[in-house]
């Protein structure tokens, strides 16, 4: 039996069994297009591929954003170092250690020089509270000079001389470090003796060597030590103390320094 094909409709296959089945079909019955009867395939909706400016339309909003953000010129020092152009003074209190109060009582006019005069800093000794307290005035033109005069107050308190901590006043690329001997190797007793021996030397040789070969300058004070130098001198210096805090002999040491030595040499 033949069956005229509709469009969009396979003809009908006859089965052995009996039964017929329709073959599939393009349309499941959900999905029938939109105004099709029984036995009509209607009208066929086809998608459009449609272009969204969103991009256009953030940068259009971000412009109209920055027009409308306020603008502000940039604040000077002196007006974020005083009162009166509507900031606020700064300031740094630095604990005095006991055995810092007689070395820092006889170089006290030498300090006040270079933060009271080239700073432009207000200073004291807090005697109650046993700190010196440094603070900005509104004389003070450079936004980092209370940072600076800091360093310098805690570089004399560790037990550097005057001279030497006024560097990093004037200098940008100078630090501290600090570390104890236990960080390196846990000594006790009779064996903490001989490494801080060591790193002394006789009369402080050794020391002295180390610091002219790495041009840094360091402190002993106990089983604390203390580096003065740039970043790279600092390394330097702090590789040498603990090889001689390993066990390192100061003669294996001396010729790593020399070779050392005439690299900063052959840089500079």
């Amino acid at each position: 039996m033949d069956i005229e094909s509709a469009e969009g409709f396979k003809p009908v296959r006859r089965r052995k069994g009996g039964r017929t089945r329709p073959s599939a079909s393009p349309y499941d019955k959900d999905d029938a297009p939109m105004g099709a009867a029984d036995g009509d395939a209607g009208d066929v909706l086809q998608a459009v591929d449609v272009e969204m400016n969103v991009a256009d339309d953030e940068e259009e909003d971000d412009d109209k954003q920055g027009e409308s953000d306020p603008k502000y010129a940039p604040l000077k020092p002196q007006q974020m170092t005083s009162k009166k152009g509507g900031g606020k003074f700064q300031i740094r209190r630095l604990l005095v250690p006991p055995h810092r109060y007689t070395p820092l009582r006889n170089a006290w006019l030498e300090m006040l020089q270079p933060l009271v005069d080239h700073m432009k800093l207000q200073v004291r000794m807090n005697t109650k509270r046993r700190c010196v307290e440094i603070r900005t005035s509104p004389d003070t033109k450079d936004i980092g000079a209370l940072q600076k005069g800091a360093d310098f107050v805690k570089a004399f308190l560790l037990g550097f001389e005057v001279q030497d901590a006024i560097a990093l006043l004037r200098l940008d690329d100078l630090f501290i470090e600090s570390f104890e001997i236990k960080d390196v190797k846990r000594l006790s007793g009779h064996h903490m003796s001989r490494a801080i021996g060591r790193i002394s030397g006789k009369d402080g040789k050794t020391k002295y060597a180390v610091e002219n070969a790495t041009r840094t300058r360091i402190v002993l004070a106990d089983q604390k030590i203390h580096i003065l130098g740039s970043f790279n001198n600092i390394k330097l210096a702090r590789d040498s103390i603990c090889n001689l805090i390993l066990g390192s002999p100061p003669g294996k040491v001396y010729n790593h320094l020399r070779t050392v030595a005439k690299r900063l040499q052959e840089r500079l």
